[in-house]
């Protein structure tokens, strides 16, 4: 008599295998929270070698801060790592509270289980970047006579090109020019492009939810408000090469024509 298999779908082939791998992240080991600071030696690091940290995991170790000490800004902390093309995903160490806030942000908590097998850590090897340094030093464009810059609002009047990289600290920035793919607008406040924005654009870097891009040409590889982000293939197409503007809406960020 021939056995039959029930209707639950038994006799298929499956679709997926669920398995441990053993595999070894980037960890960036925070020693300070001060996003200004890590802004600018990260910046440092990631210009030696660009197309090391493009779409890297990454896990953010919170270990070496103290347990009551000073919070840190997981909105500019995230969109930081966003901005300079890394995927932060999870985070290992730090207190109840640093917890609390990493998983508001949506990154997972990473304990001894998910950690065992991992190899010693060693510091990170770059690539040499010798040959390529000249061309890819980013000049510090925020800063050059045609810059205007205000107690809160920065004006950037000329094109920022692939490489460069713009920080407003405390207010807006404006760019009256295109922006470049490869090109990063940083703001804690709002920003402005009057131009083709085809780079990335981030703003409320400390964690100002209120803040806003507006552009009139979106194009962008990324755009971010407080830490959250969408990348350019979840740009709807009807949205592209219009003047928008991008905010957040309880924790979903919308891009809305003008």
């Amino acid at each position: 008599m021939t056995s039959h298999q029930g209707s639950n779908g038994g006799d298929r082939q499956p679709v997926f295998d669920l398995k441990a791998a053993g595999f070894t992240l980037p960890t960036i080991r925070l020693l300070d929270p001060d996003m200004r600071r890590v802004a600018a030696e990260l910046g440092a690091r990631v210009e030696k070698a660009p197309d090391f940290f493009r779409n890297t995991p990454i896990v953010i170790d919170l270990s070496a801060l103290p347990e009551g000490g000073a919070g840190v800004e997981f909105p500019s902390l995230v969109g930081l790592l966003r901005g300079f093309g890394m995927i932060p995903f999870g985070v290992r160490g730090g207190g109840k509270s640093l917890q609390a806030a990493a998983e508001a942000m949506d990154l997972a908590i990473l304990g001894e289980r998910e950690m065992r097998g991992a190899r010693p850590e060693r510091p990170l090897e770059l690539p040499d970047p010798t040959v390529q340094l000249a061309k890819l030093a980013p000049e510090p464009v925020a800063q050059e006579p045609n810059a205007a810059q205000g107690t809160n609002f920065t004006m950037i009047t000329r094109p920022i090109r692939s490489g460069q990289r713009v920080y407003a600290s405390a207010g807006d920035l404006c760019v009256i020019a295109p922006v470049s793919a490869g090109a990063e607008l940083m703001a804690e406040g709002n920003i402005h492009v009057y131009g083709s924005l085809r780079g990335r654009a981030l703003a409320g870097m400390r964690g100002n939810r209120e803040a806003r891009i507006f552009c009139q040409d979106l194009r962008a590889e990324l755009v971010s408000i407080a830490g959250h982000y969408r990348v350019s293939e979840n740009i709807p197409v009807e949205l592209r090469g219009i003047p928008v503007q991008v905010f957040l809406d309880q924790k979903i960020l919308r891009i809305e024509k003008l």
